[in-house]
């Protein structure tokens, strides 16, 4: 990393900008996290480290920094280089569906394609004026359920995970969006702890990296909870409990949305007969599956 003295040389926000990508793009960062770009993500670094909104206009990119203000960015320009950690962890904040979150080391950082799914009221599976309970499953920041929460006013949602500290966070974000009267957050392993809980709506985007890709993750990724990640040999292990346990907690009508990722290879070769319906998002993204109530229980 250049010394400060190089550093404070830089007047502007964009001046910084600029730089900081280009050091980004020299230490061959990951950017898995949320962002696709050196540049996208040395703006928002910046915009963030200086306490302004990320939509900020780029009129206000041309201000003159102060010393402190320079220094503080500093800090977390160093940060991700040297240590590569991912810039929602610096900044202890994710955004997922156009809503900002509380975010720290022991959740995943939200980048799931489901979010196109929340946003469209999973049409055109399910009628947005029928659901009243949604089962946000292996939750983390609580991120996917939070924004269903917004997506469907009115509806109870349960934010359910194993993890204890997963669930201190999803808390924190409860309160954030002010949704305590309508979201719980319900410690679980899987089901387990669910008897007699019913949904219109399960979504889960669970551990589900193989082995093989645990061993070959970026610098960046080792920084996540490998109990958010790792789910077996062929990265399925929670998968299968959640194929074969959601129907009895289905309503009619009800559906199931799982997140597998690189393992969708792996779920179709083990089960050929399941008419996996594998959805395409506009922004981007693979290897999320649907599946009806009904199907749940022919298959499983």
């Amino acid at each position: 990393m250049p010394s400060f003295d190089e550093f404070k040389q830089l007047q502007t926000a964009k001046d910084i900008m600029r730089w900081a990508a280009s050091r980004f793009s020299e230490a061959n960062l990951d950017f898995g996290h949320g962002m696709s770009t050196a540049i996208d993500e040395a703006v928002y670094l910046v915009l963030r480290g200086l306490h302004l909104p990320v939509d900020t206009s780029s009129v206000y990119w041309d201000g003159i920094l102060t010393t402190s203000e320079k220094e503080q960015l500093f800090k977390i320009i160093s940060r991700r280089i040297d240590e590569r950690i991912p810039a929602a962890y610096i900044m202890q904040e994710g955004w997922f569906s156009g809503l900002s979150f509380y975010v720290d080391e022991r959740v995943l950082v939200p980048r799931s394609p489901i979010a196109e799914l929340v946003e469209s009221q999973f049409s055109p599976w399910v009628d947005p004026e029928e659901v009243t309970s949604i089962l946000d499953l292996c939750t983390g920041s609580g991120c996917i359920g939070l924004a269903s929460a917004y997506a469907f006013p009115g509806a109870k949602v349960d934010l359910v995970d194993i993890s204890e500290d997963a669930l201190e966070v999803a808390n924190i974000n409860i309160d954030r969006h002010d949704c305590r009267n309508f979201v719980s957050a319900v410690a679980s392993d899987g089901f387990k702890n669910l008897d007699g809980r019913m949904y219109d709506i399960i979504v889960s985007n669970p551990p589900y990296v193989d082995a093989e890709d645990m061993d070959a993750l970026s610098a960046e990724y080792k920084h996540e909870p490998e109990l958010g990640l790792s789910s077996g040999h062929d990265g399925l292990d929670l998968t299968r409990h959640i194929l074969t346990e959601a129907a009895s907690h289905l309503n009619e009508n009800g559906i199931l949305v799982v997140e597998v990722g690189n393992s969708q290879y792996a779920l179709q070769e083990a089960y050929p007969q399941v008419p996996f319906q594998w959805l395409a998002f506009e922004r981007g993204g693979d290897g999320i599956f649907l599946l009806t109530k009904e199907q749940l229980e022919t298959f499983f």
